[in-house]
């Protein structure tokens, strides 16, 4: 096991479950003290059980991303229990609603966007004014494959927003790079985490569902994405900037 974050604060939103439950164990893992968000406390307790179990520090703080007092208080929280903050990986999503465009519900629509974009955006915001102060930092956004990479009918609102949460980070890369603050995106395809299932479907449904689809022949596993955010959030990415890096299979080849 290395080390590559130790002695480092890490943020992690989106934090119960899933890619950021995964995330924030990896990351403790390799030493970083960790701070997880979410808005179900439940979730989020267990997830700081299993950091601990696996040897390492977490803080849970229940936190919508959606709400810039939320937000600031989650970095606020990070920087007065560690007195820095490192890393942040931004993974709070939502799927929402699915269908053709013209017969989606406009305030569904919104949500997505609010929690995916928005939430990405006051989430950078105010890691930002943490990082820059002290010397720099890093941050990687997670958006998808679908938007920017594999078009599928029935997933606009999903789509656009991840879209965007590809163009920020690009975006918020170029204007923040020069005070030390390296900021990347990564794109997961399907996986075995809970965002990749429809409901109720068990695993092997999922699997012959989606494998089809996938160059490689099966879905992705939880540790192939967050071993991609890792590297991206370490100093062995220290020349990435403003990428986007795909993890799909090769779906979107």
């Amino acid at each position: 096991m290395s080390a590559r974050f130790t002695g480092k604060v890490a943020v992690v939103t989106g934090g119960g479950s899933g890619i950021g439950r995964a995330t924030a164990i990896a990351l403790a893992e390799e030493g970083a003290a960790v701070v997880v968000a979410g808005r179900t406390a439940a979730e989020l307790a267990d997830t700081v059980a299993l950091v601990e179990k696996a040897g390492g520090t977490a803080t849970a703080v229940v936190a919508d991303v959606t709400r810039e007092d939320d937000v600031a208080r989650l970095v606020a929280t990070a920087v007065e229990r560690h007195g820095r903050l490192d890393v942040a990986v931004n993974n709070a999503g939502v799927f929402g609603p699915a269908g053709p465009l013209a017969e989606l519900d406009t305030d569904a629509f919104r949500h997505v966007l609010d929690v995916n974009v928005t939430g990405a955006f006051l989430s950078m915001k105010h890691e930002i004014a943490h990082m820059r102060r002290n010397g720099g930092g890093t941050i990687v956004n997670v958006a998808s494959n679908i938007g920017n990479h594999v078009r599928l009918p029935g997933v606009s609102a999903y789509a656009a927003s991840k879209s965007a949460v590809s163009v920020l980070t690009r975006a918020a890369a170029l204007d923040h790079i020069g005070e030390g603050v390296r900021i990347n995106a990564v794109s997961p395809g399907a996986n075995d985490g809970p965002m990749s299932s429809l409901p109720g479907e068990t695993p092997e449904q999922r699997d012959a569902r989606i494998t089809p689809r996938i160059p490689l022949g099966r879905v992705g596993a939880m540790h192939e994405v967050t071993g991609t955010i890792l590297w991206l959030a370490s100093d062995e990415a220290g020349f990435a900037v403003g990428t986007d890096v795909v993890v799909d299979g090769g779906a979107s080849a």
